[in-house]
């Protein structure tokens, strides 16, 4: 094992739970959407998923590559772009079905 293994190691036995704020707060607007469209809002909870998952990509670009977290996957240009499109796109579907009569 490496000298960098050994180090990213330990500090991820460092890291405390509350340094994952990011993920937190984008995963709980996931359960508010989820919850929203368990109660028939279906579009009320897909726009908060859109909304969380636009949340998620703001996070990504503002926030430097430690404090992101799990948010931090690939490189920022390409976790940004890829939650950008998905929320952009989650948001127009969500306003492109049509309401139940």
């Amino acid at each position: 094992m490496s000298d960098n293994e050994k180090d990213n190691i330990r500090s991820l036995r460092g890291s405390t739970w509350w340094r994952q704020w990011p993920i937190s707060v984008v995963l709980a607007g996931v359960v508010v959407a989820l919850a929203l469209v368990s109660f028939d809002y279906f579009r009320r909870g897909a726009v908060v998923l859109a909304g969380s998952v636009l949340l998620a990509a703001f996070l990504r670009l503002l926030l430097p590559q430690k404090d992101a977290g799990l948010l931090a996957v690939r490189s920022r240009r390409v976790d940004v772009a890829i939650l950008g499109v998905l929320g952009l796109l989650l948001a127009l579907f969500a306003f492109w079905v049509p309401p139940p009569r």
